[in-house]
């Protein structure tokens, strides 16, 4: 009940504190709004649309490099075959080639299903149970 009261007499002070605010400032022009809204933007103070309540700035992560060298490198590093595929993952598995053709990997498939090596589907140890 105690918190209950606190919580609305939290609220009350809100929005009478908002009214006397808004009340007390006289309306901006439209010009102020666009001066205030590039002044925020060039101190990097807006926050991205969607992302809610406004957050402290983040640190610069400005390169140390100019466009120039970074291009430089790149085209360096094409030279010697040391960019990747876009996309490309470091972890992805090599191609790795088989001893069997199509055939006879069909072929020893059909033969383990006839002598009843192979276990049906849907009733194999991970098989959902009734």
């Amino acid at each position: 009940m105690k918190i209950a009261l606190r919580i609305a007499v939290a609220i009350v002070a809100m929005t009478v504190s908002q009214g006397a605010g808004a009340q007390a400032s006289a309306p901006l022009t439209r010009e102020q709004v666009k001066a205030e809204t590039r002044a925020a933007a060039k101190a990097g103070t807006l926050t991205p649309a969607g992302q809610g309540a406004p957050t402290a700035r983040q640190p610069s992560t400005k390169s140390t490099k100019t466009r120039a060298q970074r291009k430089a490198e790149t085209v360096e590093a094409r030279k010697k075959g040391e960019l990747r595929a876009a996309g490309d993952r470091q972890d992805y598995p090599q191609k790795t080639t088989s001893s069997v053709n199509r055939a006879q990997r069909k072929a020893e498939t059909r033969q383990a299903v006839m002598s009843g090596q192979t276990v049906p589907a849907g009733q194999g140890p991970d098989a959902p149970t009734k």
